[in-house]
């Protein structure tokens, strides 16, 4: 627990506005909702796959 806290402490809002800033000059700002698109889909179907796995193997412990 202290070792989250010291982490996330040294996270502070010019680190975030440099961070968006960057991301802004790599990628512009057109390809930005696209690749949020694509990670939002990417983590549906990692959700839905765990989901589908746990499913599975409830099916076969019941065997």
């Amino acid at each position: 627990m202290n070792l989250l806290t010291i982490f996330l402490g040294m996270i502070g809002p010019w680190q975030i506005a440099i961070v968006v800033a960057l991301v802004l000059l790599l990628f512009g700002g057109r390809k930005i909702p696209e690749l949020m698109r694509g990670l939002g889909t990417g983590i549906k179907e990692f959700k839905d796959a765990t989901k589908d796995e746990e499913k599975t193997d409830k099916v076969e412990d019941k065997k």
